[in-house]
């Protein structure tokens, strides 16, 4: 009976931690952007990528992003936290609303596009992200820094995943 028990809680355990780990390699869900508002944003960035003779990455999400230091460490999943350098812009400004060396984020607290980018690269990563409003802060902006369905661009560098 104590083996059946040990027996049952070990398959238990084994389902929870199989489940966690399935969630982890999810994909992200951005089923909920506006799809009307992301083929304007899609347009724009690559409107704005072609005028600066950019060749970037494109991902179906509508992420654009262009790598200029392939990392081999690591690549993170949604339940990992990322240790990053970064600063962001709007597309259309080249005025910096944010930036930060060394800081760690749970990958999956941060905005669409950047779990998009992440799950594409490994740690030793540098790249330019070109996200549209709807993989950023969509209708509602952030702050004072950031208007309702601006594109977002950021330059970041990947440098741990713990």
């Amino acid at each position: 009976m104590k083996k059946n028990i040990l027996a049952l809680l070990v398959s238990i355990i084994g389902l929870l931690s199989c489940n966690s780990k399935e969630e982890c390699k999810l994909s992200v869900d951005t089923s909920r952007v506006d799809q009307t508002q992301l083929l304007k944003d899609i347009e724009t960035i690559d409107a704005f990528l072609v005028l600066n003779n950019i060749t970037a990455i494109e991902d179906e999400s509508g992420l654009r992003y262009v790598i200029q230091t392939q990392g081999e460490g690591i690549q993170p999943e949604l339940c990992n936290t990322v240790q990053v350098n970064y600063s962001g812009h709007l597309l259309e400004s080249t005025t910096v609303f944010d930036a930060n060396d060394g800081v760690s984020f749970p990958l999956s607290n941060l905005i669409l596009g950047w779990q998009v980018a992440f799950s594409k690269i490994k740690s030793g990563t540098s790249a330019t992200l070109y996200i549209p409003s709807g993989l950023g802060y969509g209708s509602s902006g952030a702050g004072n820094s950031i208007p309702p369905n601006a594109n977002l661009v950021f330059e970041i560098d990947l440098l741990n995943v713990l």
